[in-house]
């Protein structure tokens, strides 16, 4: 079959189209479907790796976070994970004095669990991310107003307190609210600063963080016990600072040299690897579900194409008896076939590139793109799509018997 003839083909295919708009749109729907959902799974998991990467990279090069275990997604914990004990403030001074190549070193006091809340004349925020520090944790983080707090101010317990910057904009709108006083959970702490909110976030998420000294973090919640220690090694001596703290914690949490450690250092690295493992399977899994619409797509060509065999079967009996050979035949409804996906295939690929731009719209810290993988697996899987599911009409076609094709009404 020549290329005039392949073109001769696809002219035909699209002008079966345009006569039957109706029966052609539902017959490939679930191309159209399960090509936008690729397209659109591929934009927003291309967003996703984009500004959760940049998050974890956010905690800086030079960053170790040290924690009872591994920190990033993680769908259980394991026996032995759970009954570790959590790290203490006295582990962070021991890093501090101990490990030459840490700058420094500062805990974050996790409290107590349940639903915390601030409220400042009316206006009330839930969900707080309440935390304990000291004045080290400042040295990567920019304010908006005022200052961060000392520490002769966590040694004596002040009641002050740095909050985020959406938190800011629910309780003061439009003022100045360093010197003002909010209630936490039922007890009263003064603004000294706000945080201005990181440069990456998660897509929706809030700058809901409140700040208080750490011994008077302890204060107030007595029974709080998780440590997390924010490690910020000097300049190029990340692994050896590593290697350090490591040396230090098995020292204090007594770990025997044949056991292996009872605690975890991440680097921002190790958890964009970690979160690209997870991710590379979840992309996976969601583009074999999106493939059912695919194969629903199929059927319907399938059958539409085994229908077009019948009411064309007069046609098929003519080019027979003028010499067309049966390669001639398959080629030309197979050819229909694929015309057919790919058109739905093209629907498909806009309608995918409509739900990014949606997401985007709606999620303006997610940064969705139609990823060059998932427009090319979007193309090639609705053509075979159209080969595969063609074959058989097309096989059919081939086979009639010219006579009878003649003498069929």
């Amino acid at each position: 079959m020549t290329l005039q003839s392949y073109s001769s083909a696809a002219r035909m295919a699209l002008a079966t189209i345009w006569e039957h708009k109706m029966r052609s749109l539902l017959t490939v729907l679930g191309v159209i479907i399960g090509t936008s959902t690729i397209i659109g799974v591929g934009s927003i998991i291309t967003g996703m790796d984009s500004a959760i990467t940049n998050i974890l990279r956010s905690f800086g090069s030079n960053t170790l976070i040290v924690y009872k275990f591994k920190i990033g997604l993680r769908f259980r914990l394991t026996a032995e994970e759970r009954q570790r004990k959590p790290l203490t403030l006295e582990n962070a001074r021991a890093i501090a004095e101990r490990c030459p190549s840490v700058a420094y070193v500062s805990p974050y006091l996790f409290p107590w669990g349940g639903i915390h809340r601030a409220k400042y004349k009316g206006n009330d925020v839930y969900n707080l991310d309440i935390g304990g520090t000291e004045e080290a944790y400042a040295e990567d983080e920019k304010l908006l107003y005022g200052r961060f707090f000392t520490s002769a101010e966590s040694r004596h317990r002040r009641r002050v307190v740095v909050i985020g910057e959406d938190i800011y904009n629910a309780l003061f709108p439009r003022i100045d609210p360093v010197g003002e006083w909010i209630d936490v959970d039922g007890q009263m702490f003064k603004v000294i600063g706000v945080l201005r909110r990181p440069a990456v976030a998660f897509p929706g998420s809030q700058d809901l963080r409140v700040l208080l000294p750490y011994f008077t973090m302890k204060k107030m919640f007595p029974n709080a016990r998780e440590n997390m220690l924010i490690v910020i090694a000097k300049p190029g001596m990340l692994a050896r600072a590593r290697d350090e703290v490591t040396a230090v914690l098995r020292l204090e949490r007594r770990v025997p040299h044949n056991k292996p450690d009872n605690f975890a250092i991440s680097t921002a690295e190790q958890m964009v690897e970690d979160f690209r493992e997870v991710m590379s399977t979840t992309a996976i899994v969601m583009v074999v579900l999106s493939s059912i619409g695919l194969l629903v797509g199929g059927i319907g060509v399938m059958n539409i194409m085994l229908v077009s065999v019948t009411e064309r079967t007069r046609e098929i009996g003519i080019r027979k008896a003028i010499g067309a050979r049966r390669s001639d035949i398959i080629a030309q409804f197979l050819t229909e076939a694929v015309v057919l996906t790919g058109v739905g295939g093209l629907l498909g690929m806009l309608l995918g590139w409509l739900i990014s731009v949606g997401t985007g719209f709606a999620f303006p810290s997610l940064p969705t793109s139609v990823p060059l993988w998932a427009a090319g697996l979007g193309v090639a899987v609705s053509v075979g799509v159209g080969l595969f599911f063609g074959i058989w009409p097309a096989s059919k076609a081939a086979r009639l018997d010219p006579v009878a094709a003649l003498r069929y009404e």
